[in-house]
């Protein structure tokens, strides 16, 4: 097995199906996410792509002579672009004629026909690209979708939409007929994969939510669904195929770490791959066999890892792409705990990282995850080792609404949006403080996305608890936010509070951070970017000015960004500016000579 090398974005490379030697990965290029083409064979890679904001997205096709990359904007709206893989300067427009939209999927058949979905407010249109260059459209689908795969044939493609509805799959001809429609249900979601490799009949793979655990499904036109149910998770799965088109490559994510199972649907058989103990943060067979994954735990930054073993070319510049900024040094004398706190909705898991230097309690930076549906896990998060070297005590829960834990602890939202997960921070807030870990009065949230939504929710409604929050890209106002989001983000809305703001206004009320802003009264760091489609700038800084109309000590940071910044050197200046507010707003006295504030003040890496 591999050492490893680490990633700068952690995605495994995509490697060309019939010339697995030649492959795309996102790579460094002076901090910035670029694409770069990696010849495996000869151990060198070349960037391909040199955008201001980065660039994250690319395929390569089948016989690996052609790149796609897509070339868009902050907002996510952009275009399909190709060069030879030996003339990655040379780029022409994929799809002259189509109009910029937002990324919806691609897919290659074995001849290289292409499929592109593109999606704008109106849904999600399919476009096919020939050998030869022709495009042309082949389907619309209204709200919500994104195209999953293309046949080895070229002659189906499957479209997956919300995972809790009836159009949760839907398999079209790439004519545009429809074929089949696989239906979800509100707890029995389907998410569609990915067709089986080969030259046999299209063979579909899913995965079904199935009383409370997760299974493999796939499809056939011939013999429509057939589940495997001797093959059953209790926790959440992603899967791909093997190159035979009858094997299984299953993730599983598992209170906070991951495996990986090796599963054969004819011998009906299941085998754990052995793997490190720590989180997979992606994984597939490619196409000579190999399963490489990239791989991380709490001190050690993402890493491509493979059973037989591989490492990443020298950068074009020379250097290894080692993938970015070194690690934070990690301090020695800290402790890795994970705990779990008596909830309203049962245990509740947290991982606490505690430092040793003294006894007694300590300041706590409770760091809430985002999705809603992801989970703190056993990563590296540079953020934790910045936080523990400050003194401070670093909690990550993950509350109900978390995955990792089964469907239902990821589907439990009883006591509303928000509110729910706001019962199980204060829970373990209570037990940390019980406990003699954390001090009571000086606690403080840092949130990013549905994270920075939490911070502000708390801060409204359990203002007693917390003494200062970061909120990076929240969302402030769930009505403003829901009218000024795209569609998938309206898709998630729906699903979480079982209608639109019109059909259930008192939900999205109840649960909306700005119905709660005059109860605030701990300082406040909000970060909001121009571009952000998914959390839209302008009802955060309509929050900023209720604050300031309250003179509730807060600082706005406006970045030039989408909802994901990649940019090393950005989220490296936000980490100051950061540490500085907390600084000033979290020790709780006028001198700012303590050692908690010359620790938070001290530069970043």
């Amino acid at each position: 097995m591999s050492g490893g090398h680490r990633l700068f974005y952690p995605a495994l490379p995509v490697v060309a199906e019939h010339a697995p030697h030649r492959a795309v990965y996102v790579g460094d290029a002076e901090g910035r996410c670029e694409i770069l083409a990696w010849d495996r064979s000869a151990g060198t890679a070349r960037q391909v792509t040199d955008r201001p904001a980065g660039t994250i997205r690319a395929a390569i096709d089948p016989t690996g002579t052609t790149i796609w990359w897509f070339d868009d904007d902050l907002g996510g709206v952009g275009t399909w672009r190709t060069c030879g893989f030996d003339r990655p300067d040379r780029s022409v427009a994929a799809l002259p004629s189509v109009p910029p939209a937002r990324h919806a999927g691609i897919a290659m058949a074995t001849d290289g026909t292409t499929a592109i979905g593109l999606s704008d407010d109106g849904g999600m249109t399919l476009f096919l690209r020939s050998g030869d260059g022709r495009v042309s459209e082949r389907a619309h689908v209204t709200g919500y979708a994104y195209l999953v795969d293309l046949d080895p044939a070229g002659q189906l493609a499957a479209i997956g939409a919300d995972a809790a509805t009836d159009a949760a799959v839907t398999v079209f001809t790439t004519d545009g007929g429809r074929v089949a429609d696989i239906a979800g249900r509100a707890d029995g979601r389907v998410w569609a994969l990915g067709f089986a490799p080969g030259s046999g009949p299209a063979r579909l793979l899913l995965v079904i939510e199935d009383r409370g655990g997760y299974l493999p499904a796939t499809w056939t036109a011939d013999d429509g669904l057939v589940r495997h149910d001797w093959c059953r998770f209790d926790t959440e799965i992603t899967a791909g195929w093997f190159p035979d088109g009858q094997r299984l490559l299953v993730r599983q994510d598992r209170h906070a770490r991951s495996l990986l199972h090796e599963v054969d649907l004819a011998g009906r058989t299941r085998t754990v791959v052995d793997t490190p103990t720590g989180s997979i943060l992606d994984a597939a067979v490619w196409p000579d066999g190999d399963i490489a994954y990239v791989w991380t735990d709490s001190v050690t930054p993402p890493q491509l890892r493979s059973v037989r073993g591989l490492e990443l070319p020298e950068h074009p510049g020379g250097q290894p792409d080692a993938g970015g900024p070194d690690a934070v040094t990690a301090p020695t004398d800290y402790r890795r705990e994970e705990i779990r706190v008596p909830g309203p909705g049962g245990p509740i898991p947290a991982l606490v990282a505690v430092p040793t230097d003294r006894d007694g309690p300590r300041p706590a930076v409770f760091l809430v995850h985002g999705g809603p549906f992801q989970h703190a896990r056993d990563a590296y998060d540079p953020l934790v080792e910045v936080l523990v070297s400050t003194g401070c005590v670093v909690v990550r829960v993950n509350y109900r609404g978390s995955s990792g834990y089964g469907a239902a602890w990821r589907n439990d939202f009883s006591a509303g949006v928000g509110l729910t997960q706001l019962e199980d921070l204060a829970a373990v807030r209570a037990h940390l403080v019980a406990e003699g870990v954390v001090e009571d009065r000086r606690t403080a949230l840092w949130g990013t996305s549905w994270g920075g939504y939490l911070t502000l929710l708390a801060l409204g409604r359990q203002p007693e608890l917390w003494r200062l929050g970061i909120a990076i890209s929240p969302v402030a106002d769930y009505v403003a936010a829901f009218e000024a989001a795209t569609p998938a983000v309206r898709a998630l809305d729906v699903l979480l509070f079982g209608g639109t703001p019109g059909e259930v206004p008192q939900r999205y009320a109840r649960s909306s951070p700005i119905t709660y802003v005059d109860q605030v009264r701990a300082p406040v760091l909000l970060a909001v970017s121009t571009g952000d489609v998914r959390c839209p700038p302008a009802p955060v800084e309509h929050y900023a000015r209720l604050l300031a109309g309250r003179r509730v000590p807060h600082q706005v940071v406006r970045r030039r960004a989408g909802h994901e910044d990649f940019d090393a050197q950005s989220h490296l200046a936000l980490m100051q500016t950061v540490l500085l507010f907390m600084q000033r707003h979290f020790d709780g006295v006028r001198d700012e000579g303590t050692p908690v504030a010359l620790a938070m003040a001290r530069p970043v890496g």
